[in-house]
């Protein structure tokens, strides 16, 4: 099973990266695999230094500008309990990580971690189909270079509908964070529909 978080890692310089990332777990949730690109900042961090932090987290908006590179700047964090890393102040749970094993065949590496420390902040908010329906915009807008502007629009109509019905102040912000972004780099404006 595949669950959507975010993740800290540190650079050899110390610097703390956050990516969005969807970590292979079972029921147990006593292991993670991340399957970072070999391109990718997490990955790098992760063969320098082979701890990271994986957060649950309902924030979908943190979420989508950690996904799209639009944060200007890194939310409030603290350090790590049992690894050098650093912890979200607002998740909802944490899991601190040490990597045991690595497959490096191919372009998304596979990074075998193992739990070592885990923590409660807040509880989930639940299930809402906003924050679902800005998560797999969210996606859809990493895949803007592979997919058609025509699907892109089909997608984005069908799920406003979600947001228009179960959206609060947070999927609303989210919601209009993504489709900006999508606008501004399809230049197609007149057809995704406004909020």
């Amino acid at each position: 099973m595949i669950l959507e978080g975010l993740v800290t890692t540190l650079s050899p310089q110390g610097e703390v990266n956050l990516a969005p990332m969807g970590a292979v777990v079972d029921s147990a949730l006593d292991a993670f695999v991340l399957r970072p690109f070999r391109t990718a900042n997490t990955y790098q961090n992760l063969r320098h230094h082979p701890q990271a932090v994986f957060h649950v987290t309902d924030d979908v908006e943190l979420i989508a500008r950690a996904a799209l590179n639009q944060l200007s700047e890194l939310p409030p964090l603290r350090p790590a309990e049992q690894v050098a890393g650093e912890i979200l102040k607002n998740c909802c749970r944490w899991f601190e990580l040490t990597a045991t094993d690595w497959d490096d065949s191919e372009d998304r590496a596979r990074v075998m971690m193992r739990v070592v420390h885990t923590g409660h902040v807040r509880d989930f908010f639940g299930l809402n189909r906003a924050k679902h329906a800005v998560l797999e915009a969210t996606i859809l807008a990493t895949r803007l270079h592979l997919l058609s502007s025509e699907f892109v629009t089909a997608e984005i109509n069908r799920w406003q509908p979600l947001i228009d019905k179960t959206a609060g102040p947070q999927e609303l912000a989210a919601w209009q964070f993504v489709c900006d972004f999508i606008r501004n780099q399809t230049k197609s404006d007149s057809s995704i529909s406004p909020l």
